[in-house]
């Protein structure tokens, strides 16, 4: 045998350019998106045009609206009211989330639609400390605990975005925080939209 690698090192040495491959293979897509103008964020929902889902989500405890009368959950049908409704997932824990609130409150200040919560995976005490400390543009926060209401959704992470048409068919979906320029050139014509639908 010549002198040199032994053959059992061959392998491990070829398992260091596993990693090497794959992040090869992320930049080519990133770079085919870059160049193909593509928007990263918009991932396409197969839920738009369906239903929303109709699972009942139970209130978050102990948040009042500024009536000092507790906030409701989302029932079932909530979403059927004939009127368009914006549902953001959102979380205390979440950067972005904090991020967006600002562009959510100037929204619901504007009432071109109900907007509701749907608190993702959270303590309930953060998520009722971050409203308090931020505010709350929500008419209705439904309590996510398990994170089975964002799978029925089709969640990828949060924040999350979905226009609701009133016959409870979801129209529109905007991944990511919202910016005020996205409020403005995305969110409310998407709404205006749904209203006409």
């Amino acid at each position: 045998m010549s002198a040199g690698v032994e053959p059992a090192a061959r392998p491990r040495r070829a398992l260091l350019f596993v990693p090497l491959a794959a992040f090869g293979l992320l930049a080519a897509v990133f770079a085919y998106v870059f160049w193909l103008g593509g928007d990263p964020s918009a991932i396409p929902s197969a839920l738009i045009g369906r239903p929303a889902p109709n699972a009942p989500l139970p209130a978050l405890e102990g948040l009042v609206g500024p009536d000092g009368k507790p906030v409701p959950g989302l029932p079932a049908g909530e979403l059927r009211s004939g009127k368009v409704t914006v549902v953001n997932v959102f979380a205390s824990w979440c950067a972005p989330c904090r991020e967006e609130h600002p562009v959510l409150e100037a929204f619901a200040a504007g009432g071109k639609a109900r907007l509701v919560g749907i608190n993702y995976k959270d303590d309930p005490e953060n998520a009722r400390r971050f409203l308090g400390r931020l505010g709350n543009p929500y008419a209705a926060v439904g309590v996510d605990a398990k994170g089975r209401a964002a799978i029925d959704w089709g969640v990828y992470g949060v924040p999350e975005t979905f226009v609701v048409g009133g016959d409870g068919t979801i129209r529109y979906k905007i991944v990511g925080p919202l910016s005020q320029e996205a409020l403005e050139t995305v969110l409310k014509p998407e709404v205006e939209k749904a209203a006409v639908q």
